[in-house]
């Protein structure tokens, strides 16, 4: 539990899940889970919103969380997201990903059902008494239209192992109010990409990211240098993320990841139901943040430090 404390932190990948002819695409998901860690990531996230959970069977996100797991290889914790608006449910999901190797679970708010606060400490403790992993809060209330409580994070922060919050409100006065009451082995991880630095720089240990799987080493540098507290280049970075960060705003999470990331070679771009694909305007003002922040990534990434290499199969 507390490796999973000391190592998650910093840019993390909330990853896509890419599929081929229909079917979970294990080969696209290796390839990029390992070039993100390789191009400075801290952790990777599997079956989260940004994966599409809620379309994935119970054998597809064991599979995912699995391969995802195989390609980490020991170098950065795997968080599998493990949520539902049904309990039962998701302690399935968080007992399959346990088996699955996952180093921790990211568990949403139960979405649609609007329960109370004691709902949601009972839906959670009844995750954390089903396995033996550490647990992450997930507060996105714009997508599930269910906050958690500042006393209700304290309540479940004093579960043994619920050891971190997602916050994807963009509420910055949250976080030193949280470090406050928490302490500083609670994690308080940010889940939206625009306020990363400032979440950061109020007391944050980093942020859970969809645009990290784009520019991986730009995130990775943003991280450094709100470390380092070097206000000149978070400035600089900001600048150079910010049209990106934009840009997967253009239509519901991941359709625009997806598309980025064909683009790029990474994966198809194949979506489930409901989702559907990109607009052609949207994908021309798409490809063109693309281009235009390539250059600034591919120097970010030369001036990684050199300590994850690529695994051979996945060179």
């Amino acid at each position: 539990m507390f490796d999973i404390i000391a190592r998650a932190r910093g840019s993390m990948a909330a990853l896509p899940t890419p599929y081929r002819f229909g079917k979970v695409d294990t080969e696209a998901l290796e390839g990029l889970s390992d070039r993100l860690i390789a191009d400075g990531l801290s952790a990777l996230l599997p079956c989260g919103t940004t994966g599409e959970a809620p379309l994935l069977t119970p054998e597809e996100h064991r599979l995912v969380v699995a391969r995802t797991v195989a390609a980490a290889a020991g170098r950065v914790p795997v968080i599998a997201g493990a949520g539902s608006n049904n309990t039962q449910t998701a302690v399935e999901l968080a007992r399959s990903a346990e088996k699955a190797g996952a180093a921790a679970l990211l568990c949403v708010t139960p979405f649609y059902l609007k329960p109370s606060q004691a709902g949601l400490f009972a839906h959670f403790k009844a995750i954390h008494d089903a396995v033996e992993l550490p647990l992450l809060l997930y507060d996105v209330p714009s997508r599930t239209a269910c906050a958690l409580a500042d006393v209700t994070v304290r309540r479940l922060a004093d579960l043994p192992r619920v050891v971190g919050l997602k916050d994807a409100t963009g509420n910055i006065p949250r976080v030193p109010r949280l470090r406050r009451r928490l302490g500083n082995r609670f994690l308080l991880l940010s889940g939206d990409d625009g306020t990363q630095a400032a979440f950061r720089l109020v007391g944050g240990d980093g942020c859970i990211s969809v645009t990290a799987n784009v520019a991986p080493a730009l995130c990775a540098g943003l991280h450094r240098a709100c470390d380092a507290r070097d206000g000149e280049e978070i400035a600089r970075l900001e600048r150079i993320l910010a049209p990106l960060h934009a840009a997967f705003f253009l239509e519901a999470n991941p359709i625009p990841l997806k598309r980025a990331l064909y683009h790029l070679g990474l994966m198809g771009d194949g979506l489930r139901l409901p989702l559907t694909p990109l607009g052609p305007l949207d994908d021309q003002k798409l490809v063109h943040v693309l281009d235009t922040i390539a250059p600034a990534e591919r120097a970010a990434r030369l001036s990684l430090p050199p300590s994850r290499p690529r695994l051979p199969h996945a060179a």
